[in-house]
């Protein structure tokens, strides 16, 4: 079960931190992912991360903005979100990755999935 959290109301350059706690013993076995959908948009890749966190991974859009890290000890990933524009509004999902061959960029490749928090950029 993922269950994440974090998100709000910011204005544009501002920042947000979102977390995502895991429940379960193997949680440094999955690989980690965010995405995002914007309404009356296709849920699309934000950023992901290896196991033991030393691969990550990041659109375009987000790189140099955005940075996910992880806490095996607390089964928790997390997105750090800088420099926000109202572009990044959306719903903020965590994903995991029970194969974790590599740091997956499509929805299809993870199996599980948390609820969603929200992400407003004002601007």
């Amino acid at each position: 079960q993922l269950q994440a959290s974090g998100g709000g109301l910011v204005q544009a350059g501002g920042s947000l931190r979102l977390s995502c706690a895991a429940s379960g013993r193997t949680f440094s076995s999955y690989v980690m992912g965010w995405f995002c959908q914007a309404p009356g948009k296709e849920r699309e890749f934000v950023a992901g991360i290896w196991r033991s966190g030393g691969v990550t991974a990041y659109a375009d859009s987000v790189k140099g903005r955005f940075t996910i890290s992880r806490d095996n000890t607390e089964n928790t990933v997390y997105l750090q979100m800088n420099s926000l524009k109202p572009e990044d509004t959306a719903v903020y999902y965590c994903a995991a990755d029970l194969a974790g061959g590599v740091v997956p960029t499509t929805q299809n490749e993870y199996d599980y999935w948390g609820q969603g928090t929200e992400v407003t950029v004002s601007s």
